[in-house]
């Protein structure tokens, strides 16, 4: 098990995971493409974990649970009153990531306002709190995911196209089980060893 991803000798995974491995040392953006619950975060923190930027944090957000303003809030901080129930400073998840890793789960469901100003950050690496006209500099490195089609979104004008091209600079499509059924028995294996441990402290 490596960080947490059990595979087989035989497994298409083992092959994704020495591309992660020479993707992560380099600064750019990769997106993650998959089915829900193919472990797309798994792979986020193992490039993360592989990185010069491992001993700073890793941060996750998934884009698809929160309203626009709660998103835009999270992600970029606000100023004290600048909507209803900003009572105070805070700081959004690109400071808070500074030198390390923001994943950014089911990017395909970002509004096109938070689209705009994610493409902002990854061009000029700087961004604004809510509120704010002064802009603030962070060296992230954007990990983002899917489980839609985001090539189709794009034609369909749903999805921008300039920031799909800044995010898949290199994609990374993870098979789900089904298609990796030499995997099973590794997992079985690793859950039944992980359960024991746990009984017997």
């Amino acid at each position: 098990s490596e960080h947490g991803i059990v595979t087989s000798n035989d497994s298409p995974l083992k092959n994704i995971l020495l591309l992660c491995k020479k993707v992560a040392t380099r600064k750019i953006s990769i997106l993650i493409e998959g089915e829900t619950g193919t472990g797309k975060e798994v792979l986020a923190r193992f490039i993360h974990a592989n990185s010069a930027r491992a001993d700073f944090p890793f941060i996750s957000i998934n884009c698809g649970a929160l309203t626009e303003t709660l998103l835009e809030s999270e992600l970029f901080g606000h100023e004290k009153g600048a909507f209803t129930g900003a009572q105070g400073l805070r700081h959004g998840i690109f400071e808070l990531a500074h030198n390390g890793t923001l994943f950014l789960d089911e990017v395909g469901e970002a509004s096109p306002a938070i689209q705009v100003k994610l493409l902002r950050v990854l061009e000029s690496g700087e961004f604004f709190r809510v509120g704010s006209e002064k802009p603030i500099k962070s060296d992230v490195r954007i990990i983002a995911a899917t489980n839609k089609n985001l090539y189709e979104a794009a034609r369909n004008k749903i999805f921008r196209e300039d920031l799909l091209y800044r995010l898949d600079v290199v994609c990374i499509n993870i098979p789900p089980l089904r298609e990796r059924r030499m995997d099973i028995q590794p997992l079985v294996n690793y859950f039944i060893e992980k359960n024991r441990r746990v009984e017997d402290v």
